[in-house]
């Protein structure tokens, strides 16, 4: 998010993209073959892309991911992504690059379910970003945060609801994870991470607030008597909601991003032609192509 709280960017490097139809079309048997870089910008003139693409845009190195013409890489302590992709419905190419600056790595590793088959790893949950893409506005600094989850089996098939929240503090960073299993289980884990390393720490209560305009329910953690509230949209689908919010945490007032996903929805065959037109299939690629 910019510091003055203007614009905001999310971006995320899929190996199995877990939210294509294509993906789940396929039967999920071959992740390398359904890779893309998603980009979201918020903010005014936001765009969107996420760009299903095939086996062949699929590059790795040991400090680097390239997924067709953009890529992740990190250079010294600092995480460079170059984008160079299609944005859609709107048909302009989105191009500029994204620089993520750690104010520390952690080793942090935290499993989701008992079986160990989802996984959450908050490499950087405190950072500065310095975003410049080949757009009007569209140069500006703020505070980020990189993380990465990784699973062997779909989401939906583990968990029918979650909501996930990562909010500033002045010593750092408090994040939340809290998602109901399939099992009948619930996972509640909050995470203070500050520099001088990260513990799990007890969490306020959960708090119910606003629904999204899909009416998909959000909640995060408040202290009592307080109330959270949304006072920026970005994303907004059937089954995924994704704003900035404003909480109270050990009486600290924050702003963060927050995410709420409803899986019983998503699991809809019905969805999945819909989210087809959001993300467009090219399953050749090559770099002059």
């Amino acid at each position: 998010m910019s510091d003055d709280g203007s614009r905001a960017i999310s971006i995320i490097a899929f190996i199995g993209s877990v939210f294509s139809p294509w993906y789940r079309w396929s039967g999920r048997k071959n992740p390398a073959d359904h890779c893309c870089l998603n980009v979201a910008t918020y903010g005014r003139g936001g765009r969107w892309t996420m760009t299903d693409r095939g086996q062949q845009a699929l590059r790795l190195e040991r400090d680097a991911i390239h997924i067709g013409p953009s890529s992740m890489r990190w250079e010294d302590d600092a995480l460079v992504v170059d984008i160079d992709e299609m944005s859609w419905p709107h048909l302009h190419r989105l191009k500029g690059r994204v620089t993520v600056h750690p104010e520390a790595v952690t080793s942090v590793e935290l499993p989701l379910t008992e079986e160990g088959t989802h996984v959450w790893r908050p490499f950087a949950p405190d950072a500065r970003i310095e975003v410049a893409l080949e757009r009007p506005g569209w140069s500006w600094s703020g505070h980020g945060y990189f993380d990465a989850n990784f699973g062997t089996r779909a989401l939906e098939q583990d968990f029918s609801f979650w909501t996930w929240g990562r909010y500033p503090t002045r010593r750092g960073a408090l994040t939340f994870y809290d998602a109901a299993r399939r099992d009948g289980t619930e996972l509640g884990v909050a995470v203070s991470f500050e520099k001088d390393g990260a513990q799990v720490v007890e969490a306020p209560p959960r708090t119910p607030f606003r629904r999204s305009l899909w009416t998909v329910r959000r909640e995060t953690r408040a202290d009592p008597g307080t109330r959270p509230r949304q006072v920026k949209a970005m994303l907004d689908a059937p089954f995924y909601c994704r704003s900035a919010v404003e909480t109270v945490v050990h009486g600290e007032r924050t702003v963060g991003v927050h995410e709420a996903l409803d899986l019983d929805r998503f699991a809809s065959p019905l969805l999945k032609p819909m989210l087809a037109v959001k993300v467009p299939r090219r399953p050749r690629w090559t770099p002059h192509g």
